[in-house]
């Protein structure tokens, strides 16, 4: 596809727009546990039974270290969910925007910027000759 410099900054200045309405997020995955606890009178003893879960948790990386985050109601993740998702939706605007600023870059015209001291070539010097 070839597209215009007007074409491509207007694309550009609606992927920014878009930015603006980025709203509250999150890095991490939202993954589920399940398991037994190991008490002998608990159900998940009981053989057959599934045992506890699905436990949902948010896991992330902080300073180079996991973190993981349990939730204690069904609205606390639903809220994290859509955390998580406009996270991403985060990342894949950032990701339009490089490609879409890159594109501009390549077509738009190399203007000179310098200013004229740094246009003077410098002087070569010239070697003086030792008088005896």
């Amino acid at each position: 596809m070839n597209d215009s410099l007007p074409q491509l900054e207007a694309q550009k200045s609606d992927l920014l727009r878009q930015f603006a309405a980025v709203g509250d997020l999150r890095r991490g995955s939202i993954t589920t546990t399940s398991g037994k606890c190991g008490k002998p009178t608990c159900h998940c003893a009981k053989r057959g039974d599934p045992g506890h879960g699905p436990n949902f948790r948010l896991t992330r990386r902080v300073a180079g270290k996991t973190t993981t985050e349990t939730f204690d109601s069904p609205r606390a993740l639903r809220k994290a969910q859509q955390e998580v998702a406009e996270f991403h939706r985060f990342q894949k605007l950032s990701g339009e925007v490089v490609e879409v600023s890159e594109k501009i870059c390549a077509l738009r015209p190399v203007e000179d910027t310098m200013a004229p001291e740094e246009k003077k070539r410098p002087r070569r010097s010239t070697p003086r000759s030792r008088a005896k």
